[in-house]
């Protein structure tokens, strides 16, 4: 079953004051690089203001380029490790990174990792720094198909 639209979701929420699911009925996006993320919004999912929750698989070895975001987040591995920049975190590790504050690159260890990333609200999207072209992104992928779904 595909993940419910913002407007079925703040139905939902606004007639019952809350909504449960579980990870695997949000839609899976696979990006370019083999990057597979899950989305959502906490909260009413059209109010810009709402936290932004990902759960992102890298594949092993996966490269993302050196990036910012423009709001603050959180990120915590769940499984494998990653190394940003040069700088590896393995399960159970937390970042807390401030907005347009680059880091990067990341890589993902031998075995991928799965991490758990928290925005503080809708300006998720990463944003390219240095001479980075933004080939490894993908946030545009993402955001093509939430505006699709959402219409």
């Amino acid at each position: 079953m595909p993940q419910q639209t913002d407007t079925e979701i703040a139905e939902t929420l606004e007639r019952k004051g809350h909504f449960a699911f579980n990870w695997d009925d949000l839609d899976e996006l696979e990006l370019p690089s083999g990057i597979q993320t899950r989305m959502y919004r906490v909260g009413d999912p059209a109010d810009e203001s709402s936290p932004t929750v990902f759960k992102v698989y890298y594949p092993p070895e996966c490269y993302v380029e050196a990036h910012t975001h423009e709001c603050d987040y959180t990120e915590i591995v769940l499984e494998g490790s990653q190394k940003v920049g040069a700088t590896w975190h393995h399960a159970g590790d937390v970042r807390i990174g401030l907005a347009n504050r680059g880091y990067g690159p990341l890589v993902a260890g031998p075995e991928g990792a799965t991490v758990l990333f928290m925005f503080k609200d809708g300006r998720w999207p990463a944003i390219t720094i240095g001479n980075n072209d933004g080939s490894t992104l993908g946030s545009e992928v993402i955001e093509a198909h939430f505006a699709e779904k959402n219409g």
